[in-house]
């Protein structure tokens, strides 16, 4: 098999290894205690601290260590709103945080705060200027990634740390994808991160609070971590995770450097292999390692199941995964098609030779998947006499309504219309992206009997 799945989680590097072995020998006593053990344990801890926050560039007692990186979210949010409760209750985030973060505004929305969802352009990234439209008087909070899960693009989170500076605004980042490849630039406030990101080990989160940033640990507390973490620190894995990060900090500009080649490889070459992709996301402002792209006529789990087949493992911000059956957030809120998407993320190490591999595997199996759903293969011509058709898809999940839709497009003469009724979320976001692709007019969206959505298309070409 071969893992091309790094934005989920890093394979444990060696040198974590290594460090989780000898804090297992070394660090199993109480750093809270003044005996040899717990003195031997404190150094453990002091040492993981000062490496770690070298890596993010703060003081070591900016930072502390919690259970993860959804963990080191949810703290700092409810801790930065609740410090700063006498400013106001309205918190900002960008439509295409991780859940972690969307969570969070969800529980403070729910107990009478204002959200603010910023929203982003068709390449994933956000507008400073639309953070500062978003800013207004009781603003407590705003919260940006500093790159993308799902798609890889890169936020423009120094300039808009600048902007919420300037309104005596803390910023929060959620650094877990990129702070393995390097700092975090801007004036921020608040930072969260997650070593199995970077090839730590699970369980090991980061929080760092500046300095003069009003903050009020929630829940039930104790003296450990500033008060800020409680319980019991997992030293080992805390060691193997200050460990690894400043390994492959070492190492990261040559590793991205090599990273991009392949991903810029992946993304040139995989429109001119397989018929009708959109690559979406930025195609410079980027992570290293991370290239998605969507494929129209496909159910994008049964595609992961034949790469997976193929021996290849790769995610999906599709609609169609074991998990949901709504599209996922990120490429709703891009506008891109999100039917049969594919997210590769290559982990360090990877082989050229491998990613020339799933390049020769992919179009197959996209044609695999499109032969068992029925896919359109060459294009409809007009019926005479035809003035307008009415598709009915309703119960039919993606990629279902955009093939019936491809299959009768040819059926209407140019200027007519298709009427496509489909209940699947999915379609509110993939048949606009289909016109797109396939140059026709997306006229809108209407309400039909019932209630069920109707989608209206006309022929333009």
């Amino acid at each position: 098999m071969v893992y091309f799945d790094a934005a989920s989680a890093v394979p444990l590097h060696p040198v974590a290894r290594e460090a989780l072995v000898a804090g297992l020998e070394d660090g199993w006593g109480d750093s809270a205690r003044l005996y040899r053990e717990g003195r031997r344990a404190r150094m453990l801890l002091d040492a993981a601290r000062e490496t770690a926050a070298e890596a993010v560039g703060c003081r070591a007692d900016e930072l502390v260590f919690v259970s993860s990186g959804t963990a080191a979210v949810h703290a700092g949010i409810s801790g930065a709103l609740a410090g700063r409760r006498r400013v106001g209750s309205h918190l900002i985030v960008s439509a295409v945080e991780h859940s972690s973060v969307l969570h969070s505004a969800e529980v403070w929305e729910s107990g009478g705060g204002s959200v603010t969802r910023v929203g982003v352009a068709r390449t994933g990234a956000v507008s400073p200027a639309a953070y500062g439209d978003a800013l207004r008087p009781g603003t407590a909070l705003a919260v940006l990634q500093s790159a993308n899960h799902e798609v890889g693009t890169v936020q423009p989170v120094a300039e808009v740390a600048a902007v919420c500076r300037e309104a005596g605004v803390p910023l929060l980042v959620d650094a877990a994808q990129s702070l393995g490849w390097g700092r975090v630039d801007g004036d921020w406030s608040l930072l969260t991160a997650s070593a199995h990101k970077w090839g730590g080990p699970p369980g090991v989160g980061l929080l760092v609070v500046r300095k003069g940033v009003r903050f009020a640990p929630q829940g039930a507390l104790d003296e450990r971590e500033s008060g800020r973490a409680p319980g019991f620190e997992n030293l080992p894995a805390i060691v193997a995770a200050a460990a690894s990060l400043r390994a492959v900090r070492a190492a990261a500009d040559t590793e991205a450097a090599r990273l991009r080649e392949l991903t810029d490889r992946i993304r040139t070459r995989v429109p001119h292999l397989v018929p009708d992709v959109e690559v979406v996301g930025d195609p410079v402002r980027r992570l290293p390692g991370v290239v998605t792209f969507s494929c129209l006529y496909v159910d994008g789990e049964t595609l992961l199941h034949e790469l997976d087949r193929a021996g290849f493992s790769v995610s999906s911000g599709s609609s169609c995964t074991s998990s949901t059956l709504t599209p996922s957030h990120v490429l709703v809120a891009m506008g891109v098609l999100s039917e049969g998407n594919v997210r590769v993320s290559l982990p360090s190490g990877t082989r050229a030779e491998d990613v020339e591999h799933f390049l020769d595997v992919l179009p197959g199996a996209v044609a695999g998947v499109r032969e068992k759903l029925g896919a359109p293969t060459t294009a409809a011509t007009a019926a005479p006499g035809t003035t307008s058709l009415v598709v009915d898809a309703l119960g039919k999940l993606c990629p279902l309504p955009v093939i019936e839709l491809a299959k009768v497009i040819g059926d209407v003469p140019i200027g007519a219309t298709v009427r496509v009724l489909a209940d699947d979320e999915a379609a509110r976001l993939d048949i606009p992206a289909w016109c797109q692709m396939r140059g026709q007019e997306y006229v809108g969206e209407e309400e039909g009997a019932g209630g069920s959505p109707v989608y209206v298309v006309r022929r333009v070409s």
